[in-house]
């Protein structure tokens, strides 16, 4: 039974996290052509779901390896 409820409540803690980086990434990629600051959004969605998926870790690091490289010109 613990066991059970400990896997379930890991579940729900991914699901949430999963919602909410989703959810932040999305409202970045629409400020892409709305006004609003996608340049600092879309990496704080990825960084959210890079907290439970390697995907977004490895994508993150993309994008943090794109802006120095721009930042360093």
């Amino acid at each position: 039974m613990t066991a059970l409820l400990f896997k379930s409540i890991k579940q729900a803690k991914r699901l949430i996290i999963a919602v909410i980086g989703f959810t932040v990434l999305l409202i970045g990629l629409a400020m892409i052509v709305l006004p609003g600051p996608a340049i600092v959004v879309i990496p704080s969605g990825l960084a959210i779901l890079a907290t439970e998926f390697v995907w977004a870790r490895r994508l993150l690091r993309k994008v943090k390896s794109i802006a120095s490289k721009v930042k360093n010109g």
